[in-house]
């Protein structure tokens, strides 16, 4: 089971990436995002917590839910400081 909180919910709207994602580390395994730059903003080797990138046309739930049989199995293998690309299996 996992638990899952969202930027709003966690009061961390308007926060930068940067100390986003060090705030998600404090209490987090992984960071979700729809956002496909933010691994080219951050060093990737200094990652303080794994970062799991959905690609899909839009954030839109009909977009999103093809995602979550790949989501569910890269949560099952996090490894810290890690960024992996989701793409919907085809």
């Amino acid at each position: 089971m996992h638990q899952v909180s969202t930027v709003v919910q966690q009061g961390w709207s308007g926060v930068k990436n940067g100390k986003l994602l060090a705030l998600a580390a404090e209490g987090f395994d992984a960071f979700i995002t729809v956002d496909k730059n933010l691994p080219y903003q951050q060093n990737r080797s200094a990652l303080p917590v794994a970062v799991l990138v959905l690609d899909a046309v839009s954030n839109e739930l009909p977009y999103l839910l093809p995602l979550l049989p790949v989501l569910e199995t890269a949560l099952a293998k996090l490894q810290p400081g890690t960024y992996v690309l989701l793409q919907a299996e085809t």
